[in-house]
């Protein structure tokens, strides 16, 4: 048994046009608060907390002080599940013979849906005073919403994007 040592690494195949991405997003909540900033409102919160029951602790109201570290608990509380609401995204994914929408949520549920996308459209809710409200991807009388976590905007600018790359995806 010989073996050939100056033999080449076989070429590639050519990227098949039809499975090229046409589209591709990422979709996550926005969040203004990081973990420096959201350490820093909570020691902030511990000072006046503190400066705040002394008071009331010192005139013998002792109870008050508990008031005020229960409102403090609510807000380390409401934080931590937005940071929690942090981990879910939306992933569409869009080549010419295939639409795929991924939804994972905080927990870690998956959801997918794949849509051929000559078969599919974006339908578009606008309100005259808060512009594009939601998207739906919809096909073959299934309506799934996406890009539920941008703001108006934002969505405006997905919409325009993802729609110009869908009919791209339809005519060929």
């Amino acid at each position: 048994m010989t073996s050939d040592k100056h033999s080449l690494p076989p070429e590639p195949a050519p990227p098949d046009p039809a499975t090229e991405p046409l589209f591709c997003a990422l979709i996550t909540p926005h969040r203004s608060l990081g973990q420096n900033a959201f350490r820093l409102v909570m020691t902030l919160m511990c000072v006046a907390t503190l400066v705040s029951s002394l008071p009331f602790m010192l005139a013998g109201a002792w109870p008050v002080a508990g008031f005020f570290g229960l409102d403090l608990l609510a807000l380390y509380l409401a934080f931590r599940i937005n940071f929690s609401r942090a981990r879910s995204f939306e992933e569409v994914f869009l080549t010419r013979i295939e639409l795929l929408l991924r939804k994972v949520s905080h927990r870690g549920d998956r959801r997918e849906w794949r849509f051929n996308p000559a078969w599919t459209r974006l339908e578009r809710v606008t309100d005259e005073d808060f512009g594009l409200v939601a998207l739906a991807l919809v096909s073959r009388g299934e309506r799934v919403p996406v890009a539920g976590a941008l703001s108006a905007a934002e969505r405006a600018d997905f919409a325009d994007a993802f729609g110009a790359a869908l009919l791209v995806a339809k005519k060929g």
